[in-house]
């Protein structure tokens, strides 16, 4: 382990003017003696060419690469042309590497980091928003391909995701609407109370749930339900690389995902906005009974008269609207999720927020639009 020791000294000579002969152990251990000499003997030439020879080099390692290197830099800054000459093929390859240019520093930092993140953060998103009309559009073309070729919908699947978004979430959907009923009741009681005009709680309860509570907290039920569902198994799915079989195989991702989840809930939304209907105006006749005194009978009555036609269609037409906005976002989110387990978590919550975010203002849209229309 101490042959190290034996090994001879680095040493160089200058037999030439314009020679420099190294020979010796160029490592660590062998250079001490020639460190204060390589300057000196560099400094002694003008601007000639210069040998450096190493055919009496025995080891080199990377502290003499650098002493070598040294020597050839102080040989240039003078206006030297140095040349390598008799150096074995390893060692010339360890002193290509210090050939190399240094890397260039980062990126300087912004002047105004808050208006660098702002920006930034612009221009992210309008990279999402064009991925994501082109993601609509994709869906758009394999909707109309399927439905000009009706054997290319996958009937199963859509049963099944009518049954799990839609017949498995009547539970919640049912309990919180009747909640959102007996709310509305409640706050509205007292006032109507004042006035002496208790049976107007049938208008309150009922033209609020049929256009614009039922449809929406439905909505908001099923993002936060079967939109993270969608998106948490295709994020999952893509960070496993079966959607990249899928493709090796010829299957559409789009017609054997996204599509059976987009007719099912398109299906189902109306049919649970109705079922909010009805749960969340009972919410309200029970609460109109024990409050303010008005029976079964005289809330159903009036029912009738208070909440026309136009008003139920009104919120039933939001309804596929809403589904077809989570099933979208959803699928759109699973399927830019990568790497591993983390992304399909974040990409997972992306798609319940924006969803969310997204039917407010499909709702806030809808609220303007049948104002002008006057419904």
């Amino acid at each position: 382990m101490a042959g190290w020791k034996t090994q001879p000294a680095a040493t160089i000579a200058q037999p030439d003017p314009g020679i420099f002969a190294l020979s010796g152990n160029w490592t660590v251990y062998g250079i001490g003696r020639v460190e204060q000499r390589v300057d000196a003997l560099a400094s002694t030439q003008g601007a000639q060419p210069v040998v450096i020879d190493g055919a009496g080099v025995a080891a080199l390692d990377t502290a003499g690469s650098c002493l070598v290197q040294q020597l050839l830099t102080q040989l240039r800054k003078l206006g030297a042309k140095p040349e390598l000459r008799g150096w074995q093929p390893d060692f010339l390859k360890l002193l290509e590497l210090g050939e190399r240019p240094a890397p260039q520093p980062g990126a300087p930092l912004p002047r105004f980091p808050r208006l660098d993140a702002l920006g930034r953060g612009v221009l992210a998103g309008g990279v999402q928003i064009y991925a994501g009309l082109s993601f609509v559009g994709d869906v758009v073309l394999t909707l109309g391909r399927c439905l000009a070729q009706p054997a290319r919908l996958r009937f199963r699947p859509i049963l099944y995701n009518i049954q799990s978004a839609g017949t498995s979430a009547l539970p919640i959907v049912g309990l919180l609407a009747f909640l959102l009923g007996v709310v509305v009741a409640y706050q509205g009681a007292d006032q109507l109370r004042r006035y002496g005009a208790s049976i107007f709680i049938v208008d309150l309860v009922g033209i609020s749930m049929v256009r614009e509570f039922a449809p929406l907290v439905t909505a908001i039920i099923v993002a936060g339900r079967s939109g993270a569902a969608y998106a948490a198994q295709i994020g999952a799915m893509k960070t496993s690389e079966e959607i990249d079989a899928m493709l090796t195989l010829g299957i559409s991702p789009l017609e054997m995902l996204t599509l059976p989840k987009l007719i099912a809930l398109v299906i189902a939304m109306p049919l649970l906005t109705v079922f909010a209907d009805a749960t969340g105006i009972l919410g309200g006749m029970v609460m109109a009974s024990s409050r303010l005194g008005v029976s079964f009978a005289d809330f159903v009555d009036r029912l009738g008269l208070a909440v026309a036609p136009a008003s139920f269609m009104v919120g039933i037409a939001k309804a596929p609207v809403f589904a077809a906005i989570i099933v979208l976002t959803g699928c759109f989110q699973g399927f830019r999720a990568e790497g591993g387990a983390d992304s399909v978590g974040r990409q997972t919550t992306r798609s319940v927020v924006q969803a969310i975010f997204l039917v407010i203002v499909a709702d806030a849209l809808f609220s303007v639009l049948f104002s002008i229309l006057g419904l």
